[in-house]
């Protein structure tokens, strides 16, 4: 939650953007063949921005640390821990009193609007000359609220050496990790109640967004769906709310079946057409549904509680669960049988989703030799 802002590039004209378009072909020369990896390739770390008393979570702040640290304990067993912190003291205690493997966090003073740092943090290509990190506009979801403190993270990993690779300014266009899902083989998939939201990126149409992701992220095609929403979800419908690639060819999303839910027909006709997409070699995708969640509710709203909102590690699975002993075990059999090699791990995320996110929204994972 915040006050609202107003985004520095909304005015600017569409010519405009088509000549830094223009620059990004000139970086597919320069570069061999960069790739936008799938979230289950080999990372180095994950980020966290942790929550504080300047943040929305200050009334909960204790509650929703304890979800952070149970989350950044399981990732710091396997892999790096970037922390993004204005107070990294307070943090190392919470972590080291939780005993979280202390030799895998690297904390990073930084002062935040906030903790979604799938949203503020870069998408990272790889390539076989190096990672590069490309930081996008965050406009805290289409001016809802503040973030230009968020929006200035990026450069700041990258200029003191906590994120390692060719620093990739696309600050003129606005766009979310959470909106995103890659294959890892040149397919994306989003969604077109997000990026094409006139609060987004108003200048341009959806041939144009299309053609401007194609040549930034180096992806092949695009899958828009249509269909789907979550009730009390600020971010404008993210697709890792609904659907994930969790293979190339399978795609895990939110099935609901009780026809009194209000989720029930934007949820069906979603699941409609993705039955309709096709892969790039023709053949359907291996669709694998995950329960809806139960009604949670929160102050009188109904909050966007999702099973599709987990993170992919290198040998884990997180997943939120929602105190909902029947859902949250469905969850978890569908989710380990599409990922049989992995740890299918389960976290407590009532308190996150009392800020309208859940898991996956709170992390950033990246690529191998990003975090050092």
């Amino acid at each position: 939650m915040g006050f609202q802002v107003q985004n520095p590039f909304y005015g600017r004209r569409k010519d405009e953007l088509q000549v830094d378009a223009s620059r990004f072909t000139e970086i597919v020369v320069e570069q061999s063949n960069p790739t936008l990896p799938a979230e289950w390739a080999e990372q180095s770390g994950v980020q966290l921005t942790w929550p504080h008393t300047g943040t929305d979570w200050a009334p909960m702040l204790d509650e929703v640390c304890a979800c952070f640290t149970q989350i950044a304990k399981q990732i710091a067993r396997h892999e790096k821990l970037l922390v993004v912190t204005p107070e990294p003291q307070k943090v190392m205690m919470q972590l080291n009193n939780a005993r979280v493997m202390m030799r895998n966090v690297r904390f990073m003073r930084c002062d935040t609007n906030d903790t979604w740092a799938r949203d503020h943090g870069a998408i990272t290509l790889t390539d076989a000359q190096g990672p590069q990190l490309l930081d996008f506009c965050f406009n805290g979801w289409g001016n809802k609220f503040a973030a230009e403190k968020d929006n200035a993270v990026t450069r700041q990993a990258v200029d003191l050496g906590f994120l390692q690779g060719k620093y990739i300014s696309h600050l003129d266009f606005v766009l979310e990790g959470g909106s995103i899902e890659s294959d890892g083989e040149g397919t994306l998939l989003t969604t077109s109640a997000c990026l094409l939201n006139p609060n987004r990126n108003p200048q341009y149409n959806k041939a144009d967004i299309e053609e401007y992701l194609k040549v930034a992220l180096h992806v092949n095609r695009i899958l828009w769906l249509d269909f789907g929403y979550l009730s009390g979800d600020d971010t404008d419908s993210h697709i890792d709310t609904l659907a994930r690639f969790c293979t190339p060819d399978t795609i895990a999303y939110v099935k609901c079946e009780n026809m009194e839910d209000e989720h029930f027909e934007g949820l069906a006709k979603m699941e409609a057409q993705l039955q309709s997409f096709r892969k790039a070699d023709g053949k359907p995708y291996r669709l694998v549904p995950l329960p809806m969640a139960d009604e949670v509710v929160f102050e009188g709203e109904r909050l966007p509680a999702t099973y599709a909102n987990f993170l992919i590690l290198n040998q884990q699975v997180l997943y939120p669960t929602y105190n909902q002993p029947e859902n949250d075990q469905k969850a978890l059999m569908a989710l380990q049988a599409v990922f049989p090699d992995r740890e299918v791990i389960g976290i407590d995320c009532r308190a996150l989703i009392k800020q309208h996110g859940s898991l996956h929204c709170v992390t950033m994972q990246y690529p191998k030799n990003v975090i050092i």
